[in-house]
């Protein structure tokens, strides 16, 4: 077996394609459906499966339902979220939602997902990341300036957020799954949680790597996947002590796959991001994609992102095939 590879299509693209606004794929089910049908022809041409009718990726479900307010509109290319405590203070009254799945925007994207699945049942359940990071859920609950002193200004609260933060994610992730019908436990876990770079090593060993641990056992995970951005070359070894299986460094500006490649201790994937195919050419492209390879990489992932970077596209599909055989 050659390099892996994974390709898909980023949900703007699949907009464009449709002429559609990105909200629309967060609330109307005709344009979700629309979309879905006209990316079919894209997929053909470049031999890849077409994705399902789907919700535009969301990464605010759970903390919306703990009073993070979600903006979002015709206007807008992405929803965002809004901090709901006040102040560190906040923290010593919290207390989880009665029922997550009638708090925050769950219920309005449960009800899309209903009526899509009621019309192409080969439509995706979900609404949104589930296991989203404890490190993130903080930041984006008491807003990232405030939470990322919190450890060195009162500490204790900080741990008090975060063991509230993984309680919640645990329980709101169970409640969900088992309303669609989905496994908890007993399976790969993948978790984003691109904040939690922004502890350097002394402190990522206090308040990161031990709620990443205990998010997975909590989840019953057999395989753990890690996403996470921000991290550098100094965290990377703490990500064996936590039996993280597979560590997908994304967008990391901080590690090139020079850097992943001599310092990671597990598995790893990389990266072609949309903004090195929008200035690169197609042969750089290609004379890249086999620098990457050269790493051996449990993959390589890639994506199109705007119609006009297709021809680059097919190059890359074209190498990714070659090299995987």
């Amino acid at each position: 077996m050659g390099q892996r590879f994974e390709f898909g299509f980023f949900d703007c693209l699949i907009c464009e394609q449709a002429g559609i606004l990105p909200y629309e794929m967060h609330t109307d089910v005709n344009a979700i459906i629309k979309a879905a049908d006209a990316i079919v022809p894209l997929a053909g041409r470049l031999g890849v499966p077409p994705p399902p009718p789907h919700l535009y990726q969301m990464a605010y479900c759970h903390v919306s339902t703990l009073g993070c307010q979600v903006v979002n509109g015709p206007e807008l290319k992405e929803p965002s979220a809004k901090p709901c405590l006040k102040s560190p203070a906040d923290i010593d009254n919290l207390r989880e939602p009665d029922d997550y799945l009638a708090c925050g925007v769950v219920p309005q994207r449960l009800e899309v997902v209903r009526r899509l699945k009621a019309r192409r049942p080969d439509a995706s359940a979900h609404i949104g990341h589930d296991l989203e990071g404890p490190v993130t859920t903080a930041g984006l609950m008491l807003g990232g300036e405030t939470f990322f002193m919190l450890p060195y200004d009162d500490p204790g609260r900080a741990h008090r957020l975060l063991d509230f933060c993984l309680r919640s994610i645990l329980n709101y992730t169970r409640t969900l799954r088992r309303h669609q019908g989905r496994a908890f436990g007993g399976q790969t876990e993948m978790v984003p949680d691109d904040f939690g770079g922004m502890f350097p090593p002394p402190l990522f060993g206090q308040f990161v790597s031990p709620y990443w641990d205990k998010l997975y056992c909590g989840a019953g995970a057999t395989r753990r996947i890690l996403h996470s951005e921000l991290l550098r070359e100094g965290h990377l070894p703490l990500l064996a002590q936590i039996k993280i299986d597979e560590f997908d460094p994304s967008v990391d500006q901080f590690l090139p796959a020079e850097v992943v490649a001599r310092a990671c201790p597990v598995p790893y994937c990389l990266r072609i991001w949309p903004s090195r195919v929008r200035r690169q050419t197609a042969d750089e492209l290609v004379a890249f994609y086999r620098h990457l390879a050269g790493f051996k990489p449990t993959y390589i992932m890639f994506h199109l992102e705007h119609l006009a970077d297709l021809p680059k596209i097919e190059a890359l599909l074209k190498v990714a095939r070659e090299l995987e055989k």
